[in-house]
């Protein structure tokens, strides 16, 4: 009994000195609180003073501030054992990732007023690059918004929140959202696997304003629909329209393409308008596939549409004989967590491989990777090692990644993610 009291008042303690141990943040009303500090163990700082935002739950000293003091989604004074300021971070006791650095000043804490300021620079970042109405305007760590993406389809946003603490600020979100750039719609699409990492529930719903069905896109000179409610991510892949771009540098004219994972036809329907003369869209989901069909039509093309696995479909054209000029290969991660890697790497070279065998001596392979997990240098082998077995010689032209409204943070590796190699493909005689 004794001993049961002694564990029971010890934590309270520890409650206590968290308490105690608290710092001034300003509220979004303009009224002053007091929150909790998050202090680090020795020498745990030095990521974050790099640069970097995210705390693991490892580094925190929960001797002097225990993390089940803390309610998922509270915000904290970051401090180093020395009892040096780091930052104002929002805290996750559950998460594997239990903290991450939103303001690193300590004059400017967490709230409204900072959201509002940062979905600005954002916003201004985007209009530098010339369309910001149809764009990423906030991508997460790399816009300083941790846990936050937002993507812009003219007056309609959609975003997604992959954290607790973004959860718990959504109302001030909502409020800069509407300040900043006044959409018609804010939709949220919280449906992603990484708030199942956040233990928050999957959700989908207007913010404000009637949600569409689909949701309008312009690239260039072309005009795209695509899913909304039941579309993949927030429903169009921004991070590729600048590697659509380059596609048309590299396409014979009158080029026969296959377009492997099309989504919606951007790949096909980008080539078609920049001089190929057909295009076959492969994909599992006959709703991406008439989505794909009306997207041609709109833009005064037309694609052939094919419903089937991606490994399934390159088999069986091979088997049948066909050959292409441009094979573009876009499919979702195939490495989601560490663990995954050797499998996925497996998978990447297997798809290339029926890729190349499909593709004219002399024609392009497009080969793409979302997968943070699989480092540019391993998709490289892949490619190299399915032209070995493919009895084919590659050549890299040129390597892509994510567009530039999906900025890298030089301190964060995980926000650069997207992979895109232009290959030449020969037959050599011997």
């Amino acid at each position: 009994m004794s001993g049961s009291g002694s564990r029971t008042g010890g934590h309270r303690e520890r409650i206590n000195s968290l308490t105690a141990a608290s710092e001034t943040h300003t509220t979004a009303e303009g009224s002053s609180a007091r929150v909790p500090v998050l202090r680090l163990k020795r020498g745990e700082e030095r990521r974050l003073a790099a640069g970097h935002l995210w705390i693991f739950s490892n580094e925190v000293d929960t001797g002097q501030t225990p993390l089940s003091a803390f309610a998922p989604g509270a915000i904290a004074a970051v401090r180093s054992s020395r009892d040096a300021f780091l930052g104002y971070a929002t805290v996750n006791p559950h998460a594997l990732i239990c903290a991450r650095l939103v303001s690193c000043a300590q004059e400017q804490p967490v709230n409204r007023e900072l959201l509002q300021r940062r979905m600005g620079a954002a916003l201004s970042a985007r209009e530098a690059l010339g369309n910001a109405a149809h764009c990423r305007w906030v991508f997460g760590e790399s816009d300083l918004l941790p846990g936050l993406v937002l993507d812009r389809y003219g007056d309609v946003v959609v975003g997604q929140i992959a954290t607790a603490g973004m959860e718990a600020l959504r109302p001030d979100i909502e409020a800069a959202v509407r300040e900043v750039a006044a959409p018609r719609v804010l939709f949220w699409k919280n449906d992603s696997g990484a708030r199942d990492l956040e233990q928050l529930p999957h959700e989908t719903r207007a913010a404000f304003g009637e949600a569409p069905e689909r949701v309008e896109v312009r690239e260039g000179a072309l005009q795209f629909n695509a899913p909304l409610g039941g579309g993949q991510k927030t429903g169009w892949f921004y991070d590729q329209a600048a590697n659509r771009v380059r596609l048309a540098r590299y396409l014979r004219e009158g080029a026969r393409v296959l377009d492997v994972c099309s989504y919606v036809g951007a790949w096909a329907v980008t080539a078609l308008h920049s001089g190929a003369g057909q295009a076959c869209c492969v994909d599992s989901s006959q709703t991406a596939l008439d989505f794909a069909a009306d997207n041609a039509r709109r833009n005064g093309v037309q694609i052939e549409p094919l419903r089937a696995d991606a490994f399934d479909a390159l088999r069986d054209l091979a088997a049948r004989g066909a050959r292409f000029d441009t094979v573009i290969l876009d499919p979702p991660a195939f490495i989601k967590r560490r663990k995954d890697i050797p499998q996925g790497q497996a998978a990447y070279r297997k798809l290339n491989q029926l890729a190349l065998a499909l593709i004219a001596d002399g024609g392009l392979l497009v080969s793409c990777s979302c997968s943070f997990h699989l480092a540019p240098e391993d998709l490289v082998a892949a490619i190299q090692s399915a032209s070995r077995h493919a009895g084919c010689f590659t050549q890299i032209l040129e390597a892509g990644g994510q567009s530039p409204d999906h900025p890298v943070h030089p301190a964060i590796p995980e926000t650069r993610y997207l992979k895109a190699y232009f290959c030449r493909v020969t037959r050599p005689v011997s």
